[in-house]
């Protein structure tokens, strides 16, 4: 009887069938990354001949593993079409070359893009924080931190055919589509009532605000998304969060203390003044910090959203990952914090 083949095997098979010319295909340095909650991620290169000459490229494959941190509200399809259209943009991403759905394939739909050269600090480690603090004093990296989150906010997202991930309707309609969705997965989740969390509920409908404009939003833009290289931003990864919202829900995500865990800087690489100051002039947004405080509160509860949705994958069984049974300890830290920022 045949042993089954690997997945480097069926990925390199894969690649086989989308690259017809090539000879004597091969993967090398094959790695499924630790990162990432949603999706499985390999990282690898490909080496083959085509027309008597030695062809090296990489790749990166994100696939959908069934059990993934946001369920049912994260789509691999929308994640490539979304990468797609930011191709002929101002905004720093991979190519990405096919999607698949056929889950005969490698058990589960998933995309092929281009595996973009450079690093990825993890910005809660130690490494991490003192790879960001250095460059930080350099003085490059945090001014293409700010420009990069501004293309994203500065392109015309009906012209790149973004509209699709779907268009709020006028003033508080942002925010309230963002707290039903959220909801939903909390309700998927729960497993007992958090009052808490009922009450941050009940005060974000009660002061949702109105975006000063609609602009396309990461909605997780911090360091550890972003590829560095030579101090500067190479590409924006992990398009899971994605919306056509308010641009202060990303200004306050940078913002937040959530991202930098000891760090005096933003994000741990870039200095709040500056970083309010230069994202005004290439923008010509004026930050509005109240409504970047009630985005950091809705924060909160998102986050809150994802552990319980992450310890509950665990719990019953559809997950594996330890990182996902361990964030049954971030749930009352989280809360905690949300009602203090109210008051409570």
């Amino acid at each position: 009887m045949a042993a089954a083949r690997t997945t480097e095997e069926r990925i390199r098979d894969y690649l086989g069938s989308k690259l017809p010319a090539a000879r004597d295909l091969t993967l090398s340095d094959f790695v499924q990354t630790a990162g990432g909650w949603s999706h499985e991620i390999y990282i690898f290169y490909a080496n083959w001949k085509e027309d008597g000459r030695e062809r090296r490229e990489g790749f990166c494959l994100r696939k959908d593993p069934g059990s993934g941190l946001l369920r049912e509200l994260s789509s691999l399809k929308e994640q490539f079409a979304v990468i797609k259209a930011l191709e002929k943009t101002a905004a720093p991403t991979p190519k990405a070359y096919w999607y698949e759905e056929d889950p005969s394939l490698l058990g589960g739909p998933f995309f092929v893009m281009e595996k973009v050269e450079g690093e990825v600090p993890n910005p809660w480690s130690r490494a991490g924080k003192q790879f960001y603090a250095e460059a930080a004093k350099r003085g490059k990296l945090p001014r293409s931190f700010v420009e990069a989150l501004a293309s994203l906010h500065n392109l015309d997202w009906r012209a790149a055919g973004l509209d699709f991930i779907g268009v709020p309707g006028p003033g508080k309609d942002f925010a309230l589509r963002e707290i039903e969705k959220w909801e939903i997965l909390i309700r998927q989740s729960i497993s007992k009532p958090e009052p808490v969390l009922t009450e941050v509920l009940m005060w974000l409908k009660a002061n949702a605000p109105q975006a000063q404009r609609l602009a396309f939003v990461h909605g997780a833009y911090r360091s550890g998304n972003l590829i560095i290289r030579d101090d500067a931003i190479a590409a924006i990864i992990d398009w899971e969060l994605q919306v056509i919202g308010d641009p202060m829900y990303d200004v306050a995500y940078v913002l937040s203390d959530l991202n930098r865990e000891g760090s005096p800087l933003l994000s741990c690489v870039v200095d709040r003044d500056f970083f309010l100051d230069y994202y005004e002039r290439l923008t010509g947004l004026k930050v509005d910090l109240e409504i970047c405080r009630y985005y950091e509160i809705l924060y909160m509860m998102r986050s809150t959203a994802f552990w319980l949705s992450a310890s509950g994958l665990f719990a019953e069984g559809r997950n594996k990952d330890l990182r996902l049974a361990r964030t049954t300890y971030s749930v009352p830290v989280v809360l905690d914090m949300a009602a203090k920022a109210l008051g409570f």
